[in-house]
């Protein structure tokens, strides 16, 4: 059903968290520090991360940040902390939930079948090539985290690219998607905005080439 990773100091409530989510059908991993916790996120993907926020060595707020530099994967904060301005801040830094200690176990379970079941439609709407992603629902574009500007134009061409991994576009069939209702066919409108749009991901990451230019045929995404 999904990889759940709790990073939870204490004992008790950490594995008392894991036998609920096992009983659920989930897997779940447990770890008590947050440092260890940074180690495995880097190295292992988890579909839902449990996170208390004070924690040893790495404070969860701290963890928090650090996870959304690296990671989308949906964060829910367990803590004992139960301002209004501490689930506030929190969420702007980047949780997709908030529960308060004490909790019920049928809750923490509840929360998390929901925020995995958003996260999976969010997935379908995302379209991911190396460290480039487009959110089809939000039409967000970014680069190793970092959002980028285009043009209509642009994202639509990225667009068909990350859609169709792999398929060649010529020149014509770019200019006939993208204005259909001009027959003209100027191909040299399609290389400008193509170059236009090369130049702002090599701009957000120049050590990677995105676009491959097949001479004489047309465009289509490096073969990975």
């Amino acid at each position: 059903m999904g990889t759940i990773l709790i990073i939870e100091d204490h004992e008790d409530i950490n594995l008392m968290l894991a036998e609920a989510l096992k009983g659920a059908g989930y897997q779940a991993k447990s770890l008590f520090t947050g440092a260890d916790g940074l180690t495995e996120i880097r190295n292992t993907h988890y579909d839902l991360i449990l996170l208390d926020i004070m924690l040893p060595f790495l404070n969860g707020d701290e963890l928090l940040k650090e996870i959304r530099g690296i990671s989308e994967t949906p964060v829910i904060i367990i803590s004992a902390k139960d301002k209004v301005g501490t689930k506030i801040d929190l969420l702007k830094l980047g949780a997709d939930d908030y529960i308060t200690k004490p909790f019920d176990l049928s809750e923490v379970v509840a929360r998390v079948e929901s925020n995995l079941r958003r996260s999976q439609q969010q997935q379908k709407n995302r379209f991911r090539y190396k460290d480039l992603s487009l959110d089809d629902q939000t039409k967000r574009v970014t680069v190793n985290e970092s959002e980028i500007d285009l043009t209509a134009k642009e994202y639509m061409i990225l667009e068909l690219l990350l859609k169709h991994h792999g398929k060649l576009f010529t020149k014509a069939n770019l200019y006939e998607t993208l204005w259909p209702d001009d027959d003209a066919g100027d191909e040299q409108t399609v290389k400008t905005h193509v170059s236009n749009l090369r130049s702002k991901l090599k701009k957000a990451n120049p050590a990677i080439e995105y676009i491959e230019t097949v001479w004489g045929l047309g465009y289509r995404l490096y073969k990975e």
